[in-house]
């Protein structure tokens, strides 16, 4: 196959028979062509500057140029492009020196049979180049994304330990104060805060595709609704932003944070879409199909579903583009600007979710995207609610406490204590295991974090069970998935405590661990 079809061939030649002939030689071959023929230098040069052709073929000896300073020009300016040399006049030792300049090949035009031959090969080698600096390109693009990726695991552990230290204090603060006290506002203000903190810090785990997936009852409107400010910050000034969400719709289970991903990277697309400015419409709705659906190339089975629609006024897409769109590292962005990941992720979200997407656009005319999610039952979401409104759970069993972080250790230890258990508390692995052998009594509960200097987590969990059979384990962490996973985490049969937390869902997350009864331990 050649890069375009028909090829575009920039013709140096000042003979009209000659041009006649190659013409001829290549539609007697079959091959669609569409050929620019210039004379002279001055043409030739703003040819090259115009650019959007697949080959060059020049003669050597021209009236008022010469072929090989075409060749230094055409290399200068365009030197990905092949460039053949067909003269009557080409000596071997300019030929050579032709070749060592950067010509593809030279054919001669009292021996004109190889010359159909000559362009075809040197086509398909262009080709051939450009795939591999596009897959080069690729496994760049794949590395940055994994740098960002490391950098996010890496912000978001220091971020989620300061502020599991800053939401604590302030929650336990607020129990010990009477309910009028002139510093409950401000307390509630810095707590507030903090929260709005960790969603950020989860937000950028998401954004980078490194959060920990934890599918959750959702209310599509409340995502949507807390996500508004960051939208504004990423779309600008000049894009006005419009949501029409429908009141009372149904839930979905899903990854908030990958619900999140899915919204921003559709808001990023149509900002792109809008360089000047424009519209940005985001609306939800409640939809029944009543028997099996094909959209777009999804099949959806019957049910109900909630549709997350996501319009933009820009430069719309033509049906070629929109074929494209969701293959990974397809982009219709300049080198530099897009890494071709963002719908491709949106897909791979989506469809782990068992829903659709679906595209219309016209060019010129904007863009709306749809994508359909499961409803669920709103029984899921009612019982979240009775868990969430539950008392703080109490305990008297033993609890050993592991967290390098002098803060977070302190914090977790007074909220266990004060509720009744009795904590055995150390800063490493090697400390925890010389602590458990001296303590007297049972070890209900390791409670550690994953990732720490000299024994981790895992490795402490695993050398601690030979001696505290009995011992459950509840492990924290503010890491992404990339590191839990390589720790042994991510999986689910390991029980996680995802920082930042407060000393109530520490309590319920303890709780449900110890007694194995699920608790809601992840809400407030």
């Amino acid at each position: 196959m050649f890069m375009r079809s028909p090829m575009r061939i920039l013709h140096l030649e000042d003979n009209p028979k000659d041009a006649e002939f190659v013409q001829a030689m290549l539609a007697a071959e079959g091959l669609p062509f569409k050929i620019n023929r210039v004379e002279a230098r001055d043409a030739f040069v703003a040819a090259l500057e115009e650019g959007g052709f697949d080959m060059i073929i020049s003669d050597y000896t021209l009236p008022s140029y010469d072929g090989h300073s075409a060749l230094l020009a055409a290399q200068a300016k365009r030197p990905e492009v092949p460039f053949i040399f067909f003269s009557g006049t080409l000596g071997e030792e300019h030929a050579i020196r032709a070749l060592k300049d950067g010509a593809t090949d030279y054919v001669l035009k009292s021996k004109p049979a190889r010359f159909v031959s000559a362009v075809v090969r040197a086509l398909r080698e262009a080709e051939e180049k450009a795939e591999r600096k596009r897959l080069e390109e690729q496994l760049r693009q794949a590395q940055k994304m994994e740098a960002i990726g490391q950098l996010a695991g890496g912000i978001a552990h220091d971020f989620n330990n300061l502020l599991t230290v800053i939401n604590g204090y302030s929650e336990l603060t607020l129990l010990k104060l009477p309910p009028d006290h002139p510093l409950g506002t401000h307390l509630k203000q810095i707590r507030t805060a903090g929260k709005r903190a960790a969603s950020l810090t989860n937000q950028i785990l998401a954004f980078s595709r490194k959060q920990v997936p934890a599918a959750k009852v959702l209310d599509l409107n409340e995502v949507l609704e807390a996500m508004e400010k960051l939208l504004r910050r990423l779309i600008g000034d000049d894009i006005a932003i419009v949501t029409k969400l429908k009141p009372g719709i149904g839930r979905i289970k899903c990854d908030s944070g990958q619900i999140e991903q899915i919204l921003m990277n559709l808001t990023v697309n149509a900002r792109d879409a809008m360089p000047s400015g424009g519209t940005l419409i985001i609306e939800t709705a409640d939809v029944k199909l009543g028997e099996k659906t094909t959209a777009s190339g999804w099949e959806l089975e019957p049910g109900f579903y909630v549709v997350l629609t996501v319009s933009d006024s820009g430069c719309g897409m033509d049906e070629a583009t929109q074929a494209r769109i969701f293959e990974p590292f397809f982009t219709t962005k300049e080198p530099g600007k897009g890494t071709g990941l963002g719908l491709s992720t949106v897909y791979g979200i989506i469809k782990q979710h068992q829903g659709a997407i679906t595209v219309y656009s016209e060019v010129g005319k904007g863009s709306t995207f749809k994508v359909y999610l499961p409803r669920v039952d709103d029984l899921a979401g009612s019982r979240e609610t009775v868990a969430h409104e539950a008392a703080v759970p109490t305990g008297t069993e033993t609890v050993l406490l592991v967290e390098d972080s002098a803060m977070v250790r302190d914090l977790a230890r007074m909220a266990l204590e004060t509720h009744g258990y009795t904590v055995v508390a150390a800063s490493n692995g090697v400390e925890a295991l010389r602590l458990a052998d001296r303590h007297q009594g049972p070890v209900h509960l390791l409670m550690t974090d994953v990732v720490m200097t000299g024994m981790n987590g895992r490795q402490l969990a695993e050398q601690l069970s030979p001696r505290r059979p009995e011992t459950k384990v509840l492990y924290m962490s503010g890491y992404s998935e990339g590191i839990l996973t390589h720790h042994g985490i991510a999986n689910p049969n390991v029980t996680l405590l995802s920082k930042p937390f407060t000393p109530t869902i520490l309590l319920r997350k303890v709780r449900e661990v110890l007694s194995g009864i699920p608790s809601g331990a992840d809400k407030e």
